[in-house]
């Protein structure tokens, strides 16, 4: 599978963010992408007001997303994105979407919010209750995370005895003390410890980090993005994931029990 990591600065305008992402879909396809992963929250973004991801929200057949789909039905390339959706009581869902040829093709509503390092996503946002679907692409099968969620392993490793040869994970990882070393380790542990790949791909801009990378199953990082927008691609091999689980078999040596979900 090749795949394509387009990591741009989230604008505060919603017509910007579509102009973007089309111009990385069409850029995605032309280098031969099976799948283009985008940042968390690209519908709309300013560090200066907080309550933009209620204001901004649409619907899925809302005129953001109308465009985005418009956009890629000319082509089987798989696009994955998280968007802010309204919902009741005057909050948003965080969700992370998967369209293919005009169409929806997944959904997951982010389970875990960002309740962590003095911010409160759950003063804005509606945690969902379902552990997310697995995604057929060029053969493979793709898993859907969201940034915090990488944070908990739990859900990596649910979704890796479910069949998942892929790991992608949108995000939106702020600055600080440390985060860019906690975004690469947790990032590349997910991968190796479940034998893996892992596409994770950050918003970058002032307030988070961006440093997108892709980790192939057995923790090695085999493609990176800096700082600034960019548009970067790998190769994803089916028999690397075979290799790792060949001579590191954690999967099938495990002794616990699947994961449960806990929606209490």
């Amino acid at each position: 599978m090749n795949v394509a990591m387009g990591q741009y600065a989230v604008s505060r305008h919603w017509q910007e963010n579509a102009e973007t992402i089309i111009s990385l879909m069409r850029r995605s396809h032309e280098g031969g992408a099976d799948l283009l992963v985008l940042p968390e929250g690209v519908l709309a973004r300013d560090i200066a007001d907080p309550d933009l991801v209620l204001k901004a929200a649409q619907p899925l057949d809302g005129p953001f997303l109308s465009q985005v789909l418009a956009a890629s039905r000319d082509n089987a390339m798989t696009t994955m994105m998280t968007v802010h959706v309204p919902t009741q009581g005057d909050k948003a869902l965080n969700v992370f979407i998967a369209i293919r040829r005009g169409e929806i093709v997944a959904r997951y509503d982010k389970l875990h919010l960002y309740d962590a390092f003095a911010m409160k996503e759950s003063e804005r946002v509606t945690a969902g209750d379902r552990i997310p679907p697995l995604v057929d692409v060029a053969g493979m099968k793709v898993a859907m995370m969201t940034c915090y969620d990488v944070r908990f392993p739990e859900l990596a490793r649910a979704l890796a005895l479910a069949g998942a040869d892929v790991l992608t994970l949108p995000a939106a990882w702020v600055k600080g003390p440390l985060k860019e070393m906690h975004w690469e380790v947790m990032c590349t542990a997910r991968a190796l410890e479940n034998t893996c790949y892992m596409v994770a791909v950050g918003e970058c801009g002032p307030r988070n980090i961006g440093n997108s990378m892709v980790i192939d199953p057995l923790g090695v990082a085999i493609a990176k993005a800096a700082e600034a927008p960019a548009l970067v691609f790998a190769e994803l091999d089916p028999a690397r994931i075979a290799h790792a689980r060949d001579v590191l078999p954690v999967l099938a040596n495990r002794r616990f029990a699947q994961p449960e979900l806990n929606n209490n």
